[in-house]
């Protein structure tokens, strides 16, 4: 069970939530949804609005999903659900059913975003704007190299926080 708050009552420290916590964003429909772990983003205000940013690689299933529809969540989680993102995290949805090897168990907002019963907390995201990271952007050179040998750059998606909701203590 969830309760509905403003994005400026999440009182936990949003680069331990993303960088040290992990989330899982997830795209998609009921009949057909994906999720993976994230460990890079961000909360924060711009252009008036809350805000939640993400970055994908095109490469990843969930990209697809995100690139489909309007509509993405953001859901963050206790760290007794640590294995379940680590294995959103290496297992391709494209390969079969890799929620199933989780704890986790998903269910859908009123505008059928796919969350989870077990999040202890959902940010549900409208997306405002997107580009992908450019090495010619780069002002730090060293970085393209440690983080895209590959040169498999990132998708940045900047995203309303339309709904907000924290598990119910």
């Amino acid at each position: 069970m969830f309760r509905k708050i403003n994005p400026k009552e999440i009182s936990e420290n949003a680069i331990k939530l993303i960088a040290g916590d992990w989330a899982l964003v997830s795209a998609g429909s009921p009949e057909n949804f994906n999720s993976m772990t994230v460990s890079w983003g961000g909360i924060g205000e711009m252009w008036g609005r809350d805000v939640a940013f993400i970055f994908i690689r095109p490469n990843r299933y969930t990209y697809e999903f995100v690139e489909k529809n309007e509509l993405f969540s953001v859901c963050f989680f206790q760290e007794k659900y640590r294995e379940s993102l680590k294995i959103c995290g290496t297992k391709s949805g494209r390969d079969g059913d890799k929620l199933g090897l989780t704890q986790l168990n998903a269910q859908f907002t009123s505008s059928l975003t796919p969350i989870f019963k077990e999040a202890k907390l959902v940010l549900e995201c409208k997306k405002m704007y997107s580009d992908f990271i450019k090495p010619e952007c780069f002002l730090d050179k060293d970085q393209i190299e440690r983080w895209y040998p590959d040169k498999s750059f990132h998708k940045m998606y900047v995203a309303e926080i339309k709904n907000c909701w924290i598990a119910k203590s």
